[in-house]
This record gives C-alpha cells, structure tokens and sequence, in this order.
C-alpha cells in the first residue's frame, strides 16, 4: 500500500508539473513580443568590385557586432551603379550563384551567426544575367536567391540592357529569426509583389535599393520624388501589416546622386529610423515581430480581402 501511495504521489507531482509547464508556455499577449534587430548597410561604391566586398563584409561585422541579428546590402554592392548606360564589356561584372561573393557572405555569416541578404548582379549562364539577392542563414547556408522581377528602363537606368526579368516567384524564406521576405529596388513601386511576398509568410519586406536624383530640377522636385519613394513602401507595410527595410545606396556616382535614407517603417507604416541623405551608415532598428500580429488583428486587412474579385489583377488593362 505504502508503495502504491507513493506512486500515486509522483504521478500526481508530475501531472502537476506538466500543467505548470503549459500554463508556463501559453500564449499571452500581455507578455513582451520577440524582438529582432536588423541593420541596413548604406554605403558609397569605388569602381573595384574586391575593394566594395571588403568594405561590405566589415560593415556586416559591424552592425553585428552592435547587435544586429539579420543585415541587408544595398542593391548591387560590388560595383558602382553601371546601368547609366549600355556597355556590353559591363557583363563580366555578373559571377555566377554559388560564386565568390556568396562564399564570402556564407563564410562571415555563419562565424557570426546572423542572417545576411546580399543584391548581386548573377551570371546564370551565357546570354542570360539577373538582378538578384541572396538569403544566408545564421549557420552560413545558402537559403536561396529572389531574381527581380520588375526591371525599368529609364534614362540613366538602362537595366533591361543588362538583366533578364526574374522567374523564382515572389516567396519568404524560413530564417532562424523568422521568415523574411526579398524585393529588389525597382519592385518597391509595385503593391502586387508586395502582397504575394507577405502572403508567402514574410513579416519583414527587405528591399536593396538604388534609387537617387537624376537631373537638376531643384529642391521641390527632389523631396516629392523622395516622399513618394518612401510612401509607397510604407502603404506596402500598412496594407499588408509587416515591417518594410528599405537598404539604398548613397553617393554621387555618373549623372546619379544617389539619395540614401535607407529606411524601416513598422506595420502600421511609421518610421522607426531614417539613415543620413549624404553619408555612409549601418542604421540599427529593433523590430518587434509581434506587431505584426496586433496590427493585423486591429485592422484585418487581409482577413476582407475579396479574393473571389480580384481575377482581372492578372491582366494588363481591362479593356
């Protein structure tokens, strides 16, 4: 009897312990969400591609070593922006995914146990280039590529020259800090890219980016063009409750004066911070992931969507 006691006494003890445990580990929204520090890396580029990985794999250093868990490049970092014009020779700049650059990334990303997302300009094969950004996790695997899929042509940014238009989708990837989502630049303007990047389970929208002043048209025509960058991108995170970070290159390179203000704006589309317009910075932001979670419970924009209307979106004009 003595025995049979003390077995009820322990399995007593151990039902009670396994409902602490649950209590312990139920959600409540009242307790502190995770936390995520990023960094964005803006930076001016020399016209030596080694000497601007250099430069980017110390700044990842850095930024990692003031806390930041996931770091993002500015699009294209090896190089200087060389779309301002159609040079064939301008092709040997692309290397191939795996390649050198990607080794590099893959080796400083797992010594620090960070996440990396690096815009390079990808050679897949003869004839056929992309603008594309890597995903590396903590453990310095590469996690995949996003090939842009918007590709401009304007003056001084002759990109259909040199990249083919991207064919891996708009997708998340499953990091270690959570999933992420990858656009590129020019994709910034396009709400489409940016809802079917959230859909896919992203709750930050990392942008590489460069975009600056092309002509002298005066301080007014600047700051609208700024403003309108920014406010797109941060409609992208009200619409789809996720945080945005916008990486941009800055500098005076060719007819371009590159405008940095790498940004990140929270889910409710507020600025978190703002980097320098003339100055190289690591901008360090602490996203907590949970607000994705309350923004989207509080305006459930993506519970009323009519998903059942929105068919013509595949189309060009509904003529």
């Amino acid at each position: 009897m003595r025995q049979l006691r003390e077995a009820e006494s322990e399995n007593q003890a151990l039902v009670w312990l396994a409902i602490r445990s649950a209590l312990a580990y139920s959600p409540n929204m009242s307790e502190p969400a995770d936390k995520l520090p990023i960094a964005l890396i803006q930076m001016t580029c020399s016209d030596q591609p080694a000497e601007n990985l250099e430069k980017a794999l110390a700044r990842i250093e850095e930024a990692a070593a003031q806390g930041a868990k996931v770091i993002c490049t500015q699009e294209l970092f090896r190089s200087r922006y060389f779309c301002q014009s159609e040079d064939p020779a301008r092709f040997d700049l692309a290397e191939p995914i795996p390649g050198p650059s990607t080794d590099a990334l893959c080796r400083l990303a797992g010594s620090l146990g960070v996440v990396l997302v690096g815009s390079l300009f990808e050679r897949r094969t003869e004839g056929i280039y992309h603008n594309s950004a890597v995903v590396i996790d903590d453990q310095g695997e590469l996690l995949g590529s996003y090939r842009k899929m918007h590709i401009p042509d304007d003056p001084l940014y002759h990109e259909k020259f040199y990249f083919t238009p991207g064919d891996l989708g708009f997708k998340s990837f499953n990091t270690r800090f959570g999933p992420i989502g990858v656009l590129i630049c020019w994709d910034q303007w396009f709400p489409e890219a940016a809802r079917l990047t959230a859909l896919s389970g992203a709750r930050i929208l990392f942008y590489p980016t460069a975009i600056g002043w092309q002509f002298d048209e005066g301080p007014q025509v600047d700051a609208a063009q700024h403003d309108a960058w920014e406010t797109v991108q941060r409609g992208h995170a009200i619409a789809n409750g996720v945080f945005v970070a916008a990486a941009n290159r800055v500098g005076s390179e060719g007819g371009i004066e590159f405008y940095g203000q790498s940004f990140v704006a929270d889910p409710f589309g507020a600025v978190l911070a703002r980097a320098s317009s003339s100055q190289e910075e690591i901008l360090l932001v602490e996203c907590d992931l949970g607000q994705v979670e309350k923004t989207r419970r509080d305006w459930p924009f993506m519970r009323d969507r009519r998903v059942d209307s929105f068919g013509d979106l595949s189309r060009r004009f509904r003529d």
